[in-house]
């Protein structure tokens, strides 16, 4: 039998993305109102005023682009041992941040933000931004090195995964 475990993750916007989006927002529109006013005063030169006129449609759709690029959705897969972490940006475009094995975690347990992470430590947060019910799960990973995984599983998840710990981290879990 199988073992089977899939959850989204939404991260929720710090103060800091929300300025970040309302400024861009803002200076994005900004700029394009700008760039259609000047084709409008330009009517003269009918190639300039159109160059203007794309511009400015060009810089609404690039500030479009980037207000919904801040939308991080995070889904974690679990299939028979692997734990597979990827990153959907804006409901449309995916990225695989990472895949590992379970049997391969050197540490595993509550994630607190005191925890000492050594530098040569890479650390990937694929959290909710809550600070609550946060896991870490330590482990070499081809590509990163010494690995750091920081996230928030749910019950269904968290049992699949303590199934597959090495004995030694499933034992003091307990």
């Amino acid at each position: 039998m199988d073992n089977f475990a899939e959850q989204l993750v939404s991260r929720n916007d710090t103060k800091s993305d929300k300025t970040r989006r309302i400024g861009t927002l803002i200076s994005g529109t900004l700029f394009s109102l700008c760039l259609a006013l000047l084709g409008l005063i330009q009517l003269g030169i009918p190639i300039l005023s159109l160059m203007l006129f794309v511009l400015a449609a060009g810089g609404g759709y690039v500030t479009y682009l980037l207000v919904q690029g801040g939308k991080v959705e995070y889904e974690y897969t679990f299939t028979n041992g692997e734990l597979d972490i990827d990153k959907i940006i804006a409901r449309k475009k995916r990225k695989e941040l990472l895949s590992t094995e379970v049997r391969t975690f050197s540490d595993f347990g509550k994630y607190s933000d005191d925890m000492e992470e050594p530098e040569d430590m890479t650390i990937v947060f694929a959290t909710d931004n809550i600070a609550s019910n946060e896991y870490y799960a330590d482990f070499d990973h081809k590509e990163y090195g010494k690995t750091r995984l920081v996230f928030v599983p749910d019950e269904k998840m968290l049992d699949n995964i303590k199934r597959f710990l090495p004995a030694k981290l499933r034992n003091s879990l307990k």
